[in-house]
């Protein structure tokens, strides 16, 4: 059977075409769903461009919508653009969905078990994309459950690495991730290089530290990582990590809980992905102590057949995204379901530079692990914080929020400094807030100056090659009057899923178009 996925069109702009020809012609996707005689959910996943499409379902939908779809199977690939008429109040509720980078390191750990693996509630992005494709280019069969958010992750005895795709695995940086799980069952193996969002120099060497204790030695060559792994001695393993990273440690965590004894990991991470990493590996059999702490002993084994279910948590940095969203535009709304464990020095900020902000009673998510609260923030003057603003690891500010507080603090009255010492490019990429009426001064490659409040106006702007940039950017022109287009927007599918179209349920006003 031919499918779309073999074509040169993504399945992102097949499934914005088939949602405008729906919206043309005054269906809703129950309404379509009806008419094809499939269910609401599955028209969803085609419309967010997560559903490989056959041309025989295609044919269907064309028909159905009288839209003559099928000469786009064979169309050269267009850039998505978003054109936003800002200025305008939001309004109700949002709710805060799946992480992406909890769901992309236990879509990684799923190597570990040869039994069977259900995620539930997993967003449909781009970076769960690539993983998925890697893992069945390896022989894993990996499939979203009928009607859900749920992937279905099996793998087979022995995994096939010589046909790996190495197109998707050199477009995110997590195939990194791979070696952890892999080492513990593999004397020698091949990875491509990793690659993900352009935010500078990230040395892969914090990741060869790390598992060294391990036994894996890699030399790159040809643009992959060569891996050489001595056998285990079975004797306790002491790690210490020189780089407090989240995907670091998760690499560590991995690689001993996937080898028989005691392996000790300090100076580890206990962030939001970690944890979850944790949980899920606690329902495979494996102990570990000291979960949340930067201390942590894990007792592995070197096999693992179970059954086992795990709901993904919910995404701090989505959350913060979304705050945001109210925050520039001087707005009242509730972002529902925000991990609040990783959102309290956030808000402590945001307290700080004035924002008015109220919170439900915690209640649990469905992993019944993490915390959760309904964060609603109220339209408010703010100002610049005394002190400059920059991250720390976890449970300081998360790194992935500082590009929310440059803009923010484009709204403030008075003068900022962000400081994001960890990445060499992303303050360069936030400068783009100067096409939009912000006073942002880039100072070196990793300090801004900014002075506020600034008058936004609207613009058009290149979308940076770094999702939270990317996400900054479309966030400002909410905020800015008038019309502004943000061209080449596709990489914020990366890690949002369809974030334009919830925005829009919000009050926002977003036009998706193509060149």
């Amino acid at each position: 059977m031919t499918t779309l996925e073999e074509s040169t069109t993504p399945l992102a702009e097949i499934g914005s075409l088939i949602r405008g020809a729906r919206q043309n012609k005054g269906l809703t996707q129950t309404q379509l769903a009806e008419r094809l005689g499939t269910s609401q959910s599955a028209i969803a996943r085609i419309e967010q461009g997560s559903q490989n499409l056959s041309v025989d379902l295609l044919a269907r939908i064309s028909a159905a919508l009288d839209a003559g779809l099928l000469p786009i199977a064979n169309a050269p690939a267009r850039p998505t653009h978003l054109r936003v008429h800002g200025g305008r109040e939001l309004s109700g509720t949002i709710t805060v969905n799946s992480s992406k980078n909890a769901a992309v390191a236990l879509l990684c750990a799923s190597l570990l078990n040869r039994g069977r693996t259900i995620l539930r509630g997993v967003a449909n992005i781009v970076e769960v994309d690539r993983i998925v494709a890697v893992l069945q280019s390896i022989g894993v069969e990996v499939k979203w459950l009928a009607d859900s958010r749920d992937l279905e992750i099996r793998r087979p005895a022995e995994l096939d690495l010589s046909g790996i795709d190495d197109d998707a695995a050199r477009r995110t940086r997590s195939i990194i991730m791979f070696l952890g799980p892999l080492l513990g069952q593999k004397s020698t193996f091949e990875l491509p290089y990793a690659g993900g969002c352009d935010l500078g120099t990230r040395t892969v060497e914090p990741h060869m530290i790390a598992l060294r204790p391990f036994g894996l030695d890699v030399t790159a060559k040809a643009g992959e990582y060569h891996a050489v792994v001595a056998p285990d001695t079975g004797e306790a393993v002491r790690v210490v990590l020189t780089e407090r990273g989240d995907t670091v440690t998760e690499n560590a965590i991995m690689a001993a809980a996937g080898r028989d004894g005691v392996t000790v990991i300090r100076n580890a991470s206990p962030n939001y992905m970690v944890q979850d990493l944790c949980f899920y590996l606690e329902l495979l059999g494996v102990r570990i102590d000291g979960i949340g702490t930067t201390t942590l002993t894990v007792h592995g084994k070197s096999e693992f057949d179970v059954d086992v279910e795990y709901h993904v948590s919910e995404d701090p940095v989505e959350a913060m995204s979304l705050l945001t969203a109210g925050i520039v535009t001087n707005s009242e709304i509730t972002v529902a379901r925000v991990p609040i464990e990783f959102m309290e020095i956030e808000l402590a900020v945001l307290s700080e530079m004035g924002l008015r902000y109220t919170l439900s009673p915690e209640y649990m998510a469905l992993n019944g692990r993490t915390r959760l609260v309904d964060v609603t923030v109220h339209p408010s003057e703010l100002r610049a914080p005394i002190d400059k603003i920059h991250p720390t690891p976890f449970p300081g500010l998360n790194i992935d929020n500082l590009p929310f507080f440059a803009l923010i603090a484009a709204c403030a009255q008075g003068h900022t400094t962000i400081h994001d010492w960890v990445y060499d490019n992303r303050a360069i990429h936030l400068t783009d807030l100067t096409r939009l009426g912000a006073n942002v001064r880039l100072l070196d490659p990793h300090r801004l100056d900014i002075d506020g409040p600034t008058h936004w106006s609207g613009a058009e702007v290149s979308c940076p090659p770094a999702l939270r940039p990317a996400v900054v950017i479309l966030l400002a022109m909410l905020a800015a009057k008038g019309t502004s287009v943000l061209r080449g927007v596709d990489i914020i599918r990366r890690g949002y899923e369809q974030l334009a179209d919830r925005l829009i349920e919000l009050g926002a006003q977003i036009e998706t178009f193509h060149d």
